[in-house]
């Protein structure tokens, strides 16, 4: 295991982007109107593939650690409302574009997906499936909270064309899960993962958190140990980030019963740990894949993205967004839906693309973007050929690079030349070597995550 430096440590403490886009939805504007959203769906090629995220804003229970744009609907008469006019919006965005390839990858988020019911969910499938028409081979994820899993809904899931579950663990601890309100014996989670295989979903991924009150390097091991005799395809490896100033709720979670950053360091070792030893290859920053799953390939290759979902092997450059909160992303900018759903509602009633924040990107952004994308996923890039390929001149981001050599210094990188590697062991901090190249420094410290 590393053991962090005092240098490192002060540069674990910093709140940082998690660069799911660049820039970050924090430099999104207010949207007057859908008008640059369908100028940007004009602009699509009959040979553009698609990816489709859905945002489901409900949960059958609030977790106090949650940081999601979510809900407890108290009852499935919102619910219901709410899959109307999913419905009603999908088919805004589905008329709104011009001939393209279909969509290669469908997600599903929340909140909790399987907060509808079996037939809600179907149904909203197959209309995404015949409207915006599945590519073969597609990939269909859904998130599950698997203490509330419907025996039912799980073994469905194939049946309505997923191909993918995300089950959101997080620790087994028993008291850490009290803590955190999210009670779910390991019993459960078991019986939900076989209920997902025998409905014919193969691929299983588990999220997994560090961090969270009560936790120590032992018991996040030894929950790590107890996930994977489930045999998940993936992990991923959050560090929980405690922000009761824009999470409410949050503030159910006393910050004195919270690890510090050596102790959250020390815990993310643990987990780590734990799956290297049992084959996982480490991908990124935070997540983990057997060998042979596709995303562990596409590391592998050089194709791995990063996008609103995190870690993905997902290469559309068409991103459509769908319920509140929901971003689009096109190759000329960003657009996301309303966060409220009653203002999200309003818009869709109206015959409108819900978009209430909006950003178009420059050629710089996009440069950017790329040089910050590159170095999350492959933990090195060069920089001065990026530029190239970009169109700049060789020397455009060595403000960036002379920043890198000063965290060089401190031994979070190497810097030769313009070329830029973090240390697999120090992938953990990628976001604070990533931060480098990003044109806009000013701290927003209520806003963002612990770097770790």
């Amino acid at each position: 295991m590393t053991t962090l430096a005092e240098p490192l440590l002060a540069h674990a403490s910093r709140t940082l982007p998690r660069y799911t886009s660049y820039p970050t939805a924090l430099a999104f504007q207010p949207a007057a109107d859908d008008a640059l959203t369908r100028a940007w769906l004009d602009a699509i090629q009959p040979t553009d593939a698609l990816s489709i995220y859905v945002h489901i804003p409900f949960c059958e229970r609030l977790c106090w650690y949650c940081g999601c744009h979510t809900s407890v609907p108290n009852g499935y008469d919102r619910i219901a409302a709410f899959v109307g006019q999913l419905a009603r919006e999908l088919e805004l965005w589905a008329d709104a574009l011009p001939p393209h390839a279909g969509a290669g990858h469908v997600h599903f988020g929340g909140g909790s997906p399987n907060s509808l019911t079996t037939a809600d969910f179907t149904d909203l499938m197959a209309s995404i499936a015949h409207r915006f028409t599945l590519r073969p081979g597609a990939e269909v994820a859904v998130e599950l909270d698997p203490g509330h899993l419907d025996s039912g809904f799980a073994l469905g899931l194939g049946a309505a064309g997923v191909t993918r579950a995300s089950l959101g663990v997080q620790t087994f601890d028993p008291d850490v899960q009290r803590r955190v309100n999210r009670i779910q014996p390991f019993e459960r989670v078991e019986a939900a993962v076989a209920d997902i295989r025998r409905g014919g979903v193969a691929a299983i991924n588990f999220d997994m958190m560090y961090g969270l009150p009560g936790q120590t390097p032992d018991n996040v091991a030894a929950s790590l140990e107890t996930a994977l005799s489930l045999a998940p395809d993936r992990v991923a490896l959050f560090g929980y980030a405690h922000v009761p100033w824009m999470k409410k709720h949050q503030a159910m979670i006393r910050a004195e019963d919270l690890a510090d950053v050596a102790g959250r360091w020390s815990q993310a070792e643990a987990a780590e740990a734990v799956l290297l030893a049992h084959g996982y290859v480490r991908i990124g920053m935070d997540h983990y894949a057997h060998p042979d799953d596709p995303m562990a390939a596409q590391l592998a290759s050089g194709g791995l993205r990063r996008n609103f979902q995190g870690y993905t092997d997902d290469p559309a450059a068409v991103l459509i967004g769908l319920g509140p909160s929901a971003i689009s992303a096109f190759p000329q900018g960003f657009a996301q839906n309303a966060s409220r759903v009653d203002h999200w509602a309003a818009a869709v009633e109206t015959g409108r693309l819900p978009v209430a924040r909006q950003l178009a990107t420059t050629a710089e952004d996009r440069l950017r973007g790329a040089v910050i994308e590159r170095l999350m996923c492959d933990l090195e890039i060069d920089v001065g050929s990026v530029c190239l390929d970009h169109g700049f001149a060789v020397a455009t981001l060595d403000e960036g690079l002379a920043s890198a050599r000063m965290l060089a210094g401190d031994g979070l990188c190497t810097v030769a030349g313009r070329l830029v590697r973090v240390s697999p062991e120090l992938s953990r901090l990628v976001r604070v070597v990533a931060a480098c190249f990003d044109r806009q420094p000013a701290p927003a410290p209520k806003k963002h995550s612990l770097a770790i």
